[in-house]
């Protein structure tokens, strides 16, 4: 699978496909039974983009934007985030074979030596998707991030987890 890093012009769809897929009605990445609003904004994909600490890569098919996954660098980590596939392709594992080609990017060209990422704690499917691809609950964990402007908690309590994989 070959990623590519994404340019402005990719904006608008990739903005759409991290919502649709995260806050969309279908899918089995979706949050709306536990987050309501916005996954991302245009100005979060706009700064993934344009970031030199940021690479923004996404999975093209017959010129659309099938898959999209985030790697900020902070030294020897590689911080993955607004990881999304097509809600109407997920299952056919596209996912799993875009993180292992991400993860594959970070280790060869950035140099890093260890992968994080942040994940809601009450979806334990995910968590346990991550699992059987080799990262680990580190045991800390934090309140929801609300003041990121990435949705609202429709349930009290709501924490995010850290998870980490050696690379």
């Amino acid at each position: 699978m070959k990623l590519e890093l994404a340019n402005i012009n990719q904006l608008e769809e990739i903005l759409n496909l991290v919502n649709l897929s995260y806050r969309g009605e279908i899918g089995w990445t979706r949050e709306t039974d536990i987050v309501q609003g916005n996954r991302v904004t245009d100005t979060e994909i706009k700064h993934a983009i344009l970031d030199s600490d940021s690479h923004l890569l996404v999975y093209v098919e017959n010129g659309k934007v099938l898959a999209c996954i985030r790697i900020a660098t902070e030294q020897e980590e590689a911080h993955i985030g607004l990881f999304a596939v097509d809600p109407q392709l997920q299952r056919q594992g596209i996912g799993k074979m875009v993180l292992a080609a991400a993860e594959h990017y970070a280790a060869s060209n950035l140099g890093a030596k260890k992968y994080v990422m942040l994940v809601v704690t009450q979806r334990p499917e995910l968590i346990a998707y991550y699992e059987r691809r080799g990262y680990s609950r580190i045991g800390v964990s934090a309140e929801y991030p609300v003041h990121l402007n990435v949705g609202i908690p429709r349930k009290a309590g709501l924490t995010i987890e850290y998870l980490a994989k050696v690379a």
